[in-house]
């Protein structure tokens, strides 16, 4: 039984369903450029509409500040969620109030309407009670399908699970399933493979990791960090000298742990960060003073290989290069495609999070392979980092 009610606990025919989504998605001009947040958020809708609940969509876009900002109206996205969803979709120009409680109570059974951004009113950030209550006036109970949004207590997101029935939709219930495999209760042994630009970013993310799985591979900008802390001359290297003594204590946690920290042997250097700029592989400890490491050696790819080979678990995040611009890409498409592979022929569950994990993911095309993508961000990285979210922990049974 999972530990927080969803869908199939709720009755939702002929209820007002406050539906948290989210439909944060890139935009230019007014127009959707990337649908891929309003279809993780599509069997929700369809399920609750389906059973005669009336759906009222709750979102946020952008960082309006509490005011009301016309280039951060979710207008543009309801055109888009109609087509998609293969019905009508109404919008209300405000989230609360007399124009909001109009809309919804113009409601049939199977209705859909998206209300206007919840963060033109300072009331969601602050999570103020008043803004809850004008909220929560306008449902019957309340479904949070935005995990990517869950380590924000906001009003939208935590405040009204206080004062409406909660309920998991069944994006956030895939993710809180996926992630539990992932590190909750994995198959053992787990591999993490973090990679990156900066260790600053991802302190605690390092030092939750260390305790909890098996063997902890290092990539990117992040991994030069760890190899100056040993004493290792990186060159021209993006590389955080002053964060050594961290470096330090993450390795000796990891020690202690059991872990085992993967960290490159051998490197592609380059004179300059450009596309096709001209570029070799050295060993780690033979990096030219003018030079700078942007991947990840083949040497080094094929170790990290031989762990997902015995792992029977992969959490990733971040990549191992700067592979956003070729050739150095080549350690990051590499090590995820054998993932892909090994996930494919039933040796692995493989969850991935993260923005750029994401991208690198689908540029090689390896993202539909693995178990569970996870495109949160902020919140992936929290639950990684071992921290509670609030808009988890008000689902709780």
């Amino acid at each position: 039984m999972t530990p927080f009610n969803t869908l199939d606990d709720a009755d939702v025919a002929g209820k007002r369903v406050l539906l948290r989504v989210d439909l944060n998605v890139p935009m230019k001009d007014g127009v959707v450029t990337d649908r891929t947040r309003i279809e993780r958020v599509l069997p929700t809708i369809r399920e609750i509409a389906d059973k005669g609940g009336r759906v009222v969509l709750l979102a946020h876009f952008g960082r309006p500040k509490g005011q009301p900002n016309t280039e951060m109206s979710l207008a543009p996205v309801a055109p888009v969620l109609s087509e998609m969803l293969g019905k009508p979709v109404g919008f209300a120009e405000d989230c609360v109030g007399p124009v909001a409680a109009g809309v919804v109570a113009a409601l049939q059974d199977g209705d859909v309407v998206l209300l206007e951004n919840t963060r033109f009113h300072a009331g969601e950030e602050n999570n103020e009670p008043a803004f809850v209550d004008a909220l929560a006036s306008l449902g019957d109970l309340y479904v949070n399908d935005a995990f990517s949004a869950a380590h924000r207590a906001h009003a939208s997101t935590e405040g009204l699970a206080h004062h409406l029935p909660a309920y998991a939709g069944r994006t956030m219930q895939a993710e809180l399933e996926a992630l539990e495999k992932g590190l909750g209760q994995p198959e053992r042994p787990v591999v993490a493979v973090v990679g990156g630009a900066k260790v600053s970013s991802k302190i605690d993310l390092l030092q939750n990791l260390v305790t909890r799985v098996d063997a902890l591979v290092i990539g990117g900008g992040m991994a030069n960090t760890f190899l100056a802390a040993q004493g290792i001359s990186v060159g021209k290297s993006l590389c955080e000298h002053d964060l050594a003594e961290t470096a330090h204590a993450i390795v000796k946690a990891a020690e202690a742990s059991g872990c085992a920290i993967v960290l490159p042997t051998d490197a592609v250097v380059a004179r300059e960060f450009k596309a096709g700029a001209a570029s070799e592989t050295v060993d780690v400890d033979a990096v030219p003073a003018d030079a700078m490491i942007l991947d990840t050696g083949p040497r080094s790819v094929e170790a990290v290989n031989q762990w997902l080979d015995k792992a029977k678990t992969l959490v990733w995040n971040g990549p191992l290069g700067a592979f956003e611009i070729a050739p150095f890409d080549k350690a990051t498409v590499a090590a995820a495609r054998h993932a892909a592979e090994l996930t494919r022929a039933g040796k692995l569950i493989s969850v991935a999070g993260g923005g750029d994990t994401v991208a690198a993911l689908n540029q090689a095309g390896a993202a539909s392979d693995f178990s569970y993508v996870s495109t949160a961000g902020g919140a992936f990285l929290e639950w990684m980092e071992g921290k509670a979210l609030p808009g988890v922990e008000v689902l709780k049974r």
